[in-house]
């Protein structure tokens, strides 16, 4: 089961503060360990919303509405995200809690979330085999 740690935002990440060495290298051990268990899809760290694009829907069949960040309220931002495939909610758990403080201020927060699987959505056979072939080329695509 795959599950994102999102890493929140924090007034100094947004303000561009970038981490010290130390946490850097934490993070560097923490990452290593990730992929040593083999768990580890993706991870990267988010410029702050000042560089960032939102867009919304304001009405059902309406235009779309871009709008240029910075966004409001840093504690609802994101500054980074892991995606890892885990046996269980307790190893996702587990892991989360292995993570280093991810700002080093004190102030880190992370949230967990499980990741909808094409069966948690429909029980189409057909549409199941066809987000495993989507998943399979993504696959294919990214190593060429």
């Amino acid at each position: 089961m795959r599950f994102m740690m999102i890493v929140k935002a924090t007034t100094d990440s947004e303000a561009g503060v970038l981490p010290n060495q130390e946490l850097i290298d934490a993070m560097m051990k923490y990452n290593e360990e990730l992929v040593k268990a083999g768990i580890l899809l993706a991870g990267d760290g988010l410029q702050p919303s000042s560089k960032g694009i939102r867009i919304s829907y304001p009405e059902p069949g309406g235009s779309p509405k871009i709008v240029d960040g910075p966004f409001t309220e840093a504690k609802e931002l994101i500054a980074g995200y892991y995606l890892i495939d885990v046996k269980s909610r307790e190893e996702a758990i587990e892991w989360a809690l292995r993570m280093p403080d991810p700002h080093g201020f004190g102030q880190g927060e992370i949230e967990l979330r499980q990741v909808f699987e094409a069966e948690d959505l429909t029980d189409n056979p057909e549409t199941i085999a066809k987000e495993a072939e989507l998943r399979k080329l993504s696959e294919e695509q990214k190593q060429k």
